[in-house]
């Protein structure tokens, strides 16, 4: 492992990128390679080696209508949803349509339990053909991540067709890069997680227990219980 210092570097550190590129090859999943390859080599810069898991939703689609009638996950989404669990940091990449995100990419998200990313560093990738869908990225999947109480960097990245041979899109790239992998390596998730877990208001059955540890002899207990 690579020389660094502090306890983010004393361990690989986990870059889960998630694509919803529906084509092979995909232009969604190539932006989201290409952050992901920017992210480790900032993470290595600063010491740190980091593993990528690269979900790609489409392989699943069968699997995620099913969760989002049934709520019964099959092997592949099990095991993505587990990764996302034990990730240090996410990449996330939709193709946007009709000035919104991919299905695959919501109903994914959507049956997720609400607790799993809690303080999560995330960064919002996005492409598209024509540029006027830029704003989908900071208007909808930024708003998706907030409601799951993540830490979404600053820099989104966002390519219609033309920026492609753009430097701009090299610059987003690096920028974005950088920030995810100095929030990784911080382990601010894990601190937060380690730290603040209570403070968090959780929905029955989504916090592995730790929600059921309700204190009854409050005021406001007793008033609901009538006493």
């Amino acid at each position: 492992m690579s020389a660094g210092t502090g306890n983010a570097a004393a361990r690989e550190l986990s870059l889960v990128l998630v694509s919803a590129g529906a084509g092979d090859p995909s232009s969604t999943a190539m932006l989201a390679d290409r952050l992901a390859a920017r992210t480790v080599a900032a993470a290595e810069a600063r010491g740190a080696e980091v593993a990528v898991t690269t979900i790609e939703l489409r392989t699943m689609a069968n699997e995620i209508a099913t969760a989002l009638v049934s709520q019964n996950l099959g092997p592949r989404l099990t095991a993505a949803v587990e990764a996302l669990g034990a990730a240090d940091g996410l990449i996330v990449a939709t193709p946007i349509y009709k000035a919104g995100v991919g299905g695959l990419f919501k109903g994914y998200f959507d049956v997720l339990d609400n607790d799993l990313l809690i303080a999560k560093p995330v960064a919002l990738a996005a492409t598209a053909g024509p540029a006027r869908h830029a704003l989908v990225v900071d208007d909808t999947m930024r708003s998706l991540f907030a409601y799951m109480r993540t830490l979404t960097i600053p820099t989104s990245v966002f390519a219609a067709s033309e920026d492609w041979a753009d430097g701009g899109l090299q610059k987003r790239l690096e920028r974005a890069a950088t920030e995810l992998a100095i929030l990784m390596r911080s382990a601010f998730a894990k601190q937060v997680k380690d730290e603040s877990w209570g403070a968090y208001q959780h929905e029955y059955g989504s916090a592995g227990g730790t929600e059921l540890e309700i204190d009854f002899d409050s005021d406001l207990m007793r008033l609901a219980a009538g006493g």
